[in-house]
């Protein structure tokens, strides 16, 4: 049985695991962080964020503080996550679930 998480993550009780919501695709265990199943690119601040100015204040996130990180289904491809981050900073694990607790709920064993 699977449990829609997000917009674009589900959770399979019966194998706990995470899966793409748009394409079905196994990401990982359920215990785990889902981005670490996730194809992941970098994107350039000037790219994501152009100069809106000429001058040195041009609104473009210094690179230097900031990174831009995007989480891809690597069956679909469809983003899943984005975060922005500073350089050398762990990918966040930002959902922890009570497995044992949504089976309990969907009456999953």
């Amino acid at each position: 049985m699977k449990v829609r998480i997000t917009e674009y993550l589900d959770i399979d009780l019966a194998q706990e695991k995470w899966h793409c919501h748009a394409c079905g695709h196994e990401l990982t265990d359920a215990a785990s962080n889902y981005k670490h199943g996730c194809l992941v690119a970098e994107v350039p601040m000037a790219s994501a964020h152009p100069p809106l100015t000429d001058s040195s204040f041009s609104f473009t996130p210094d690179p230097d503080f900031c990174r831009l990180l995007e989480f891809y289904c690597p069956g679909c491809g469809t983003t899943l996550e984005n975060e922005y981050l500073p350089p050398g900073h762990p990918v966040t694990h930002d959902i922890e679930l009570d497995v044992a607790a949504l089976k309990a709920r969907h009456g999953v064993c």
